[in-house]
Formats: structure tokens, sequence, C-alpha cells
């Protein structure tokens, strides 16, 4: 996909209506820490456009960002590390489980995992939740320059095992580093729509 534009389009606390779009969205969910942020940079060809932060557990809003004015990236809070009160992650549970039921234009759910270790109990948690809402979420194993290459295809059962993937499940390696893993990524939101 060639960006031609960009913009953060809309930002959605836990009171806000979520908008009813017209365009395509695609979503995005991980752990706090996954590299949700640099992915989404990376995809949009951005340097700091998604806030990226050493702190886990930045984005707290589900953010709305158009691209091209045909699609939108959509970026869900992260789950797990992030140092907040229970009342505030149950909170924000309700806000991507709001998401996923009253979007009409989601196409598909991306689920980040980091490719260094085995799925957590949340990201399986998860993986679960998306598939119970209805949708089959699509793997993007983050921090893929952190492993030597020939660690790769071991990595990747481990998370196809440890998620309990469905057969035929797409997973994409991917690098904020080299970006290496975002021509598939794009080539398969494409597809999608």
């Amino acid at each position: 996909m060639i960006i031609k534009s960009v913009a953060l389009e809309t930002v959605c606390g836990i009171t806000s209506k979520l908008p009813d779009t017209d365009k395509p969205e695609v979503a995005f969910a991980g752990k706090s820490n996954v590299g949700k942020s640099s992915l989404i940079n990376g995809l949009m060809n951005r340097k700091s456009l998604a806030r990226t932060s050493a702190q886990p557990g930045k984005t707290q809003t589900i953010n709305y960002y158009n691209i091209n004015q045909c699609l939108y990236l959509v970026d869900l809070p992260g789950y797990g590390y992030a140092k907040v009160s229970i009342q505030e992650k149950e909170k924000w549970g309700q806000m991507i489980e709001n998401y996923l039921h009253t979007s009409k234009q989601l196409k598909a759910v991306f689920l980040l995992v980091d490719i260094r270790h085995e799925p957590s109990a949340n990201d399986k948690q998860m993986y679960e939740w998306v598939l119970y809402q209805g949708y089959e979420p699509i793997i993007i194993a983050t921090k893929l320059d952190k492993i030597n290459r020939s660690q790769i295809q071991k990595q990747l059962k481990i998370i196809r095992n440890g998620l309990n993937l469905k057969s035929g499940t797409p997973i994409f390696p991917y690098s904020a580093q080299t970006k290496q893993g975002r021509e598939e990524i794009w080539e398969f939101i494409e597809q999608l729509l």
C-alpha cells in the first residue's frame, strides 16, 4: 500500500461514543509492551503519530487512523502490564468489547504477541475472547529483530501451539526496527478489502 495521507481522526475514551464510520476498519490488539504503536507507525510510514513510550500502557483510548481516506487502522488499548487499577483495566476491557460488538466496518482483528516468548495467559485469554466475539485473530509476532534468523520457525511454532491457533491462521513476523513483515501485512490487509 502506498501511503498518501494519514490522520489521527478520532480518539475514544471510556465514556466516548464510538464513531459510525463509512470505511473498512482493521483493529490491532496486544499487550501493553508488545510494540503496537511502533507497528502502527511502521505501517503508516510515520515516526511518531501513534504515541510510543518506554512506559507500557500508553494507549488508553481507541484511536482511529484514517489511511488514504479509504480505511481505518484502529488501535485498541493495550492489556496486561499497565500499572493501573483493576477497575481501570475492566473499563478498557469493556471499551474493547463494545468496539468489537458495535463496529459495522470491522474486517479483521490483528493480535500482537512478542516472538521471543511463549504467549502469556493474557495473550491466550485475548485470543480466545476475540474468537468468542466472532473474529478470527490474525497474529503479528513482533520484535523479530531481537531473535536470530535460525530461531524464527521454532518461535512461530511455540506461538502457534501456545495460542492453540486454528489451522491456517496467518502469523506475520514483524520488526519495528527493519520494517521486515510490513509489506506482507499490507498485502494481507489489501486482500481483505
